[in-house]
């Protein structure tokens, strides 16, 4: 067995910079590419995470998006010749409004694998729209349809293998219910960290405002507390090959540093560092907001 991974496509969604790394000066906007990713070579295809559902759901937080009909689940998908009803499963890194919108497009047969204490956050309102209504609804009816969900229990079990050579592993970071998946590819172990890093140049190649060796840098966006959040960052780095972020380019990764930048799927070509990744400013007209 061979697995790889596609990324799909998802759009991209528009916030300020300081938003994404702590430590930048507010009032610059950024563009930064939402990802899933799409596991192929095993019984059958799993897809990981599924964009937001449409621009309302980003709207109430504060941001803006870029999304055309070729950002859909549907056209994604079909560029790797799959149709919604072939795929085995879908993950949930966690449950934001960015990554929970898609799921309602795959049939209540499809299990939906999510770790029940990002439900459980979720629900506790901690972070408020961040969570659509309309995502966690859809969830909510999956929940009583047999077979509809998966619930890992992480923290308590520790890592589970949800297929052959694709682990879900507790984060630590981001949310509290937020999982990392390690996938064994021919060209070594890749972790799809989910929000745990946002912009890979600024919190890994050259954190910004950190003082410490291989001291990683983090966003202005997490629950959990400082420590646990950089611990989560050192933790997938110290696992894999590679890292594949859900708003940035994904990475090579050797010994524990960023070495290279991806160029799109694994297997695939490595850009040796300095290499660019996915965001780019966003200039907008004078006396006008983000929302306008």
């Amino acid at each position: 067995m061979t697995l790889t991974i596609k990324t799909l496509d998802f759009g991209r969604a528009i916030a300020d910079s300081s938003f994404m790394v702590r430590g930048r000066a507010q009032g610059i906007l950024v563009s930064a590419p939402v990802y899933g990713y799409l596991i192929l070579g095993g019984q059958k295809p799993i897809v990981v995470d599924a964009g937001y559902r449409n621009a309302d759901v980003l709207n109430r937080v504060g941001m803006e998006t870029d999304f055309s009909a070729e950002n859909s689940m549907e056209a994604q998908l079909d560029r790797y010749g799959v149709q919604i009803e072939e795929v085995g499963a879908v993950i949930a890194t966690h449950l934001h409004a960015d990554h929970a919108g898609g799921f309602y497009t795959f049939p209540s047969s499809t299990p939906l694998v999510v770790n029940r204490r990002e439900i459980e956050v979720a629900a506790s309102g901690i972070q408020g729209p961040m969570y659509a209504h309309e995502d966690m609804s859809h969830i909510m009816e999956r929940a009583f349809v047999p077979g509809g969900v998966q619930y890992l229990d992480l923290d308590l079990t520790g890592s589970v293998e949800v297929a052959p050579g694709v682990r879900c592993e507790l984060s630590g970071g981001h949310t509290e219910g937020s999982l990392a998946i390690y996938v064994d590819t021919p060209e070594g172990v890749a972790c799809i960290c989910g929000d745990i890093v946002y912009d890979i140049q600024d919190q890994l190649v050259a954190p910004l405002l950190e003082l410490g060796y291989l001291e990683p840098g983090v966003s202005s966006n997490f629950t959990p507390s400082v420590r646990q959040e950089k611990a989560a960052i050192k933790r997938a780095l110290s696992k894999s090959d590679f890292l594949l972020p859900s708003h940035d380019r994904g990475a090579r990764v050797e010994d524990g540093r960023i070495v290279g930048r991806l160029d799109g799927d694994i297997p695939g070509a490595v850009e040796p560092l300095p290499a660019s990744g996915g965001y780019r400013e966003v200039k907008i007209p004078e006396g006008a907001g983000v929302n306008s």
